[in-house]
This record gives structure tokens, C-alpha cells and sequence, in this order.
């Protein structure tokens, strides 16, 4: 433990030991009804902190994308954070990706990148991306194989983002290898 924790530790110690005074001088009177309001305080704060810690937990429980392979089509539900996230095999690499209708093309995080083995060091950042947060250098690279369910696809053009990115995104020119993009019922359905 280093200083600066020592230091918040004796601060919450002397912090709850006064509250805590100041609760039990005031309800001396009622000792038993003053422990059984600070039992249930306490109960409270320590369902508190729990959620906290399963939050990421919980919120990575949510619906998965399904494969109709006998129908030719995929559906993917809407994440809790209103978005459709979407796993693909990039050569023989489960990368996540989110659909991204306003982007034109299949971008890539260098870690992603890196993921399915290209070497993102000899990269030619000879692009560029208009993004929310700016303008953004990109590399073109092919892919050798794109899996999602049944359908596969090879040499699939896509970039590489240079700048940082929270993950990878799916735009229209993957998606227009699809015979119909729907969005029904707050589900993706992608059918060929």
C-alpha cells in the first residue's frame, strides 16, 4: 500500500468513525433502532459496490448474433448500447466488429489488424478518413478470408485505421455483398 492509499484509508476510518459517533451519541436513546438503520445501510452500500464490480459482467450477457444457414441469412440483435455488434473469422480470427451504415468501408484497429497477422509496422498510411473526431490516416490491405456463418469471401479490400479507435467497423462495402440489410424489430437481418 503506498502513501497516497494509506492516506485515504485512515481518511475514510476517521470519517466513518465520526459519522458513526455522531449517529450512536444521537440515538443513544435508541441504540437498537440506530444499529438496525446502519445493518441496512450497509447492506445497501454493499449491493452497491457489487453491481458495480458485475456491471461489465452483465452488460456483456446480452443477446449473441444468430446464424440461419439453411435460410442464407444472419440476425443480429441490438446491443444494449443501441448498436449491432457483429464476430467475424478474419483469416481464421474472431474479430468483433461494429455495423456501421455511415461508414463506406471495412476498417480495422491496428490490434485487430495485428490479430489476423498482418504486419501493421510496414503499413503505407497513404489514405485518409473523415471521422467524428477528425481526420484519420488509413491503409488499404486485403484480407484472404471473411467468415461470418456460411458465407465466406476472399481478398476482401479493407483498411487500417491509424489514429485510435475503440474497435472495428463494418461499413457498407462489406455489407453491400448482401442481397437485403434489414432492420426489423430491433434486430439486424442480413440475408444473401
Amino acid at each position: 500500500m503506498d502513501g497516497d492509499q494509506l492516506g485515504r484509508l485512515i481518511y475514510l476510518v476517521l470519517l466513518g468513525a465520526v459519522v458513526g459517533g455522531y449517529f450512536m451519541v444521537e440515538g443513544r436513546k435508541r441504540l437498537g433502532k440506530v444499529a438496525q438503520q446502519a445493518a441496512i445501510w450497509g447492506l445497501i452500500f454493499v449491493g452497491m459496490m457489487a453491481g458495480y464490480g458485475l456491471w461489465s459482467d452483465i452488460r456483456s450477457t446480452g443477446p449473441r448474433q444468430q446464424v440461419y444457414a439453411t435460410e442464407g441469412r444472419i440476425e443480429v440483435p441490438r446491443s444494449p448500447d443501441g448498436h449491432y455488434h457483429l464476430t467475424m473469422q478474419i483469416n481464421g480470427t474472431a474479430i468483433p466488429f461494429v455495423v456501421d451504415t455511415g461508414a463506406t468501408n471495412m476498417v480495422l484497429t491496428r490490434a485487430d489488424a495485428a490479430r489476423v497477422g498482418i504486419d501493421t509496422d510496414s503499413l503505407a498510411f497513404i489514405g485518409q478518413a473523415n471521422t467524428a473526431n477528425g481526420t484519420v490516416r488509413t491503409a488499404p490491405v486485403r484480407l484472404d478470408s471473411v467468415e461470418i456463418g456460411p458465407f465466406r469471401d476472399s481478398g476482401v479490400r479493407a483498411w487500417v485505421n491509424g489514429g485510435e479507435m475503440d474497435g472495428s467497423l463494418l461499413g457498407m462495402s462489406y455489407l453491400q455483398r448482401f442481397s437485403s440489410v434489414e432492420f426489423a424489430g430491433g434486430r439486424l437481418i442480413l440475408t444473401r
